[in-house]
């Protein structure tokens, strides 16, 4: 029975965003194969987190930039530590090198945090993006994690082309890992088009790309409304702030609904979900609850990156400015026909996210690359390399830090 460490970067809120959602999930995977979970953080405790004792999983607050990680996790002695972010692995890889080394390190980069932002940086410049903006002081610090590790789990299979073509990372240090879903438990059939109304958008409002969607609506949402009078666009998400809060709008239809007990009530009762995302990285939780709550979707090619199977229609459609997105959201809101027809291809993109499979697939992966950790070491010279140098400065910034805080 492996002993695994999970650092998270937060503590896990599954209702709140997707990437809380899939930490959960993986948090599961772990625990069903009979080993001892524990998750540590140095995040502060939060209303919508997940109750981890009830799941069988043990939790406890670390510090950063304390020794006392030291001694906890030479007692603990993990098999395996999980890093849930870079930035984790940033803060703490050092130390489980130094104590724990033979320990099998798996990062989770919830998605490429370093494309996330080379894309933020063009948009606030309406432009395309560059090749500067992807090779960053972001994107050295985030590949570097990614070589430092013996696997990186990568949510989208574009971004593992894009660190393989233009990054040269080994295939062997990545796991295709997208949202794991428990298909068997998905409802056949939800509410008609007849039973459902308004449109809807939901993501948590502290994640950029979701926030820059609310302002973007703002341009779209007049374009819909002149056709549908009578409809309203309700926006939901965890922890909006004043400046969400001041878009409320009942006269025009535009209304911060703030959080939502479940996102699957939310986005069946509602027609079509809309999602202009205009940067980002990774894939968008909120374009597959709509996938598994039938509800058809209007989004942009960067909403719809790494999740559009090969052959298949868009299950709604993709759209690149505020006219014909608002088009297509009143095409597919008064047209039942095309509304249906859209309806149903969300099923057909749901297969690769098979819990099971998938589950399957990462423990494999782990469980051979364990077994042969030595030889799979001795294949990355540049993760030996960037340990000896990179890592040195990360501990000595810290060791600074922790002197600085004893005075």
């Amino acid at each position: 029975m492996f002993k695994v460490l999970v650092i998270g970067y937060v503590w896990p809120e599954p209702n709140s965003s997707a990437a809380g959602y899939q930490m959960l999930a993986i948090l599961r995977a772990y625990k069903k194969q009979g080993w001892r979970v524990t998750f540590v953080t140095p995040a502060n405790k939060t209303e919508h987190m997940v109750d981890l004792a009830a799941e069988g999983i043990d939790s406890q607050a670390i510090l950063l930039n304390d020794d006392s990680f030291n001694s906890y996790v030479s007692a603990y002695k993990p098999d395996i530590v999980h890093f849930d972010r870079f930035m984790m692995e940033e803060q703490f890889g050092w130390r489980i090198d130094q104590c724990c080394p033979d320990a099998l390190k798996v990062l989770d980069t919830v998605d490429l945090q370093c494309l996330r932002d080379a894309r933020h940086q063009a948009v606030k410049a309406n432009r395309a993006m560059t090749l500067a903006d992807l090779t960053s002081d972001l994107a050295k610090r985030e590949i570097a994690a990614i070589f430092r590790c013996d696997i990186a789990l990568m949510i989208s299979a574009y971004e593992i082309d894009l660190l393989t073509e233009m990054f040269r990372i080994s295939a062997d240090l990545l796991h295709y890992l997208p949202f794991m879903v428990d298909l068997s438990a998905l409802a056949k059939s939800t509410k008609s088009f007849e039973a459902r109304q308004h449109f809807m958008t939901i993501g948590n409002f502290r994640h950029g790309p979701n926030w820059d969607a609310v302002l973007y609506l703002q341009s779209i949402w007049p374009l819909i409304r002149k056709q549908l009078p009578d409809a309203e666009l309700h926006i939901y998400g965890a922890y909006p702030p004043s400046k969400a809060t001041a878009l409320h709008q009942p006269k025009t239809g535009f209304l911060i609904k703030g959080w939502a007990q479940s996102a699957y009530d939310v986005m069946e009762s509602a027609r079509v979900c809309l999602a202009p995302l205009r940067f980002g990285a990774g894939l968008k939780g909120k374009l597959l609850d709509a996938m598994m709550m039938q509800t058809p979707s209007v989004t942009t090619a960067i909403g719809a990156e790494g999740m559009a199977l090969p052959g298949l229609p868009w299950p709604g459609h993709i759209a690149e400015n505020a006219a014909d997105i608002a088009a297509a959201a009143i095409n597919l809101y008064q047209n039942q026909a095309a509304w249906e027809v859209a309806s149903n291809h969300t099923i057909m993109h749901l297969q690769p996210f098979d819990a099971n499979q998938l589950t399957t697939q990462l423990i494999e992966k782990i469980t051979c690359v364990k077994q042969g950790l030595a030889q799979h070491r001795l294949n990355n010279f540049t993760g030996a390399m960037l340990k000896h140098h990179t890592m040195s400065s990360t501990k000595y910034l810290s060791q600074w830090i922790m002197e600085k805080n004893k005075s």
